[in-house]
């Protein structure tokens, strides 16, 4: 199914292939916590930026890897590329326009990030 979604003022819009049932995770460490980030994480291939690239801002910090990418104009982060997954995009199923027919939120324990990495590691290689 092809899901679309934005930020909050709409500068941003993307477009990403799932599942109608999604299995995401709701992870506690500090950043997402704060920002209610539900985590859909996907290859590459299955997200497309439709407009507003001129519109994010990048937000990094501690490794250096994830790239936290919100829009400069209403500050709502609707995708970033996580470290867990460098070569795919964790969008946040919040900022999608359709509701997925099902969602399984799973904790995940980013407080304890290094222990628990493995977990999601494998999320961004394309499946069938």
């Amino acid at each position: 199914m092809k899901y679309h979604g934005s930020c909050h003022c709409g500068a941003v819009t993307f477009s990403v292939v799932a599942p109608q049932d999604l299995e995401v995770e709701d992870c506690n460490c500090s950043i997402c916590a704060k920002t209610g980030f539900l985590h859909l994480i996907v290859p590459k291939t299955k997200f497309e930026l439709l407009s507003g690239e001129d519109s994010l801002s990048h937000y990094r910090f501690n490794t250096g890897v994830a790239d936290h990418s919100f829009c400069r104009v209403c500050g709502v982060k609707a995708f970033y590329t996580p470290r867990s997954n460098p070569d795919g995009v964790s969008v946040n199923v919040r900022c999608l326009e359709t509701a997925p027919r099902l969602m399984i939120v799973t904790p995940f324990d980013g407080q304890n990030w290094e222990k628990h990495a493995h977990k999601l590691a494998d999320r961004s290689k394309a499946s069938g």
